[in-house]
């Protein structure tokens, strides 16, 4: 797309640009981190659910019950991710729609896919 086109200033593209760079920048901070119920158990997980730490305290080891460990290590981690998704939401939510919900949205192109309808409605649209 030619960005010299009148109806799609240059300007616009480069703000819409720096505003997701920035965004960007926040989701790459996010580590969120969850706990098991005995806090025996701790997962670590960045804003895309990718495992970063996972501690487990040496007294697990004492559980006879593999299938019980391996729910209790899923459920933590689970919980991470979802800690780590509503705060990605969050540091997403100016560039989704006003009525965008954490369930209903893809956060890797719904900022920019409004971003775009928001320059297309601005300037009339292309050709």
């Amino acid at each position: 797309m030619d960005t010299t086109d009148a109806r799609f200033p240059a300007g616009e593209y480069q703000l819409m640009a720096e505003q997701v760079r920035q965004v960007q920048r926040e989701l790459a901070e996010i580590r969120e981190t969850a706990e098991s119920g005995d806090r025996l158990i701790s997962a670590t997980v960045d804003a895309r659910g990718r495992l970063a730490e996972l501690w487990l305290d040496p007294r697990i080891y004492r559980r006879s019950d593999s299938a019980a460990l391996t729910e209790d290590i899923l459920g933590t981690y689970r919980a991470a991710c979802a800690a780590a998704e509503r705060k990605a939401f969050e540091v997403s939510a100016s560039l989704l729609a006003m009525d965008a919900t954490p369930a209903g949205t893809d956060l890797a192109f719904d900022p920019v896919l409004r971003e775009l309808e928001r320059l297309v409605r601005e300037t009339g649209g292309a050709r």
